[in-house]
């Protein structure tokens, strides 16, 4: 084996200054999350994200057809554009921002069975924030670890909480009588 060959076959050569830029914030969100205790529940998550997703070379946050795109083989490439149409001079990463979800199913679909893989971010997002899970157990999370001791201690605040949780039922239902008179 080649020594050079190995060495230039590393992530560390594809690392963009994009992406070390989103690493070095992603480890200043974990040293203000573990070392000042600064919003830890909020900030060692997104950290942990920064990093992993600007890891170079991995794909981790691409979903099949990101992935397709990103290895370029031209065969593969030609068979994803013969799926849809496209506007004259678009390439297939523009289309990508514009596509309707119908199309981008059919496209990574294509792509999956070509053998490339969504990365387990694309997973976790599509699964749980794509489909409105996670905003829900992490404000329910929040809300169980809430101080009730203020609150115990001046009841009045109690009278604010409910005016705000009434505030936000009555925009919802507000908003899907708008909704419905259209």
């Amino acid at each position: 084996m080649n020594l050079e060959a190995i060495f230039s076959n590393l992530g560390i050569f594809s690392l963009t200054s994009g992406q070390s830029i989103m690493m070095l914030v992603g480890l200043v969100i974990l040293y203000l999350a573990i070392s000042k205790k600064f919003e830890p529940l909020l900030l060692l998550p997104i950290g942990f994200g920064a990093i992993l997703t600007n890891i170079p070379e991995i794909g981790l946050a691409l979903s099949p057809i990101e992935k397709l795109i990103y290895f370029s083989n031209p065969k593969e490439l030609s068979g994803a554009l013969s799926l849809i149409v496209m506007g004259e001079g678009e390439s297939l990463s523009s289309l990508l921002k514009t596509a309707s979800h119908s199309q981008l199913w059919l496209l990574n679909e294509y792509a999956a069975e070509l053998g490339y893989k969504a990365g387990i971010l694309n997973t976790f997002y599509s699964i749980a924030i794509g489909s409105g899970v996670a905003p829900l157990v992490i404000f329910m999370g929040v809300g169980a670890m809430t101080d009730f001791g203020p609150m115990l201690a001046n009841p009045k605040t109690l009278i604010l909480g409910a005016a705000a949780q009434f505030g936000i039922f009555a925009t919802v239902i507000g908003a899907l009588i708008l909704k419905s008179l259209e």
